[in-house]
């Protein structure tokens, strides 16, 4: 039985939503690296964070991360099959890397976690319904 119009373009959908959500949170985890990186005093410090590294240290690691993030949302949008898995690995990962950010920023970590789940989403529905 193949899949009705209607169930194709749901597909689709989700596919640009997941692609460019990941090229937008790709491009704020840049900025936001930065940010850090170009200045420390930007950012309120945590004493006695469990995750304790300094500010030009996660600043490059959310540019690196940006960066891999964005190319794969772009992939993502120009219907790269293999970007679909690599999506959702990234999207866990930055949403975990954004976890580890809360006390330097917590309500831009919220953010990029909450659209971090969304793609999660979007990207299993889509792979799930490529599959079937």
């Amino acid at each position: 039985m193949a899949p009705s119009h209607t169930e194709n373009a749901w597909a689709d959908g989700l596919g640009i939503f997941a692609g460019a959500a990941l090229l937008t949170v790709g491009i704020f985890q840049f900025l936001e690296g930065v940010a850090a990186a170009a200045k420390d005093d930007v950012f309120v410090t945590t004493p006695n964070y469990v995750f304790e590294l300094d500010l030009t240290t996660w600043g490059w690691i959310h540019i690196v991360a940006g960066i891999l993030v964005a190319v794969i949302g772009g992939s993502i949008l120009m219907g790269k099959r293999w970007a679909l898995v690599a999506g959702i690995v990234l999207a866990v990962l930055s949403a975990l890397l954004n976890f580890v950010w809360l006390p330097f920023y917590p309500a831009w970590a919220v953010i990029i976690i909450a659209f971090d789940v969304a793609v999660v989403w979007a990207l299993s529905t889509m792979l799930g319904r490529t599959r079937a």
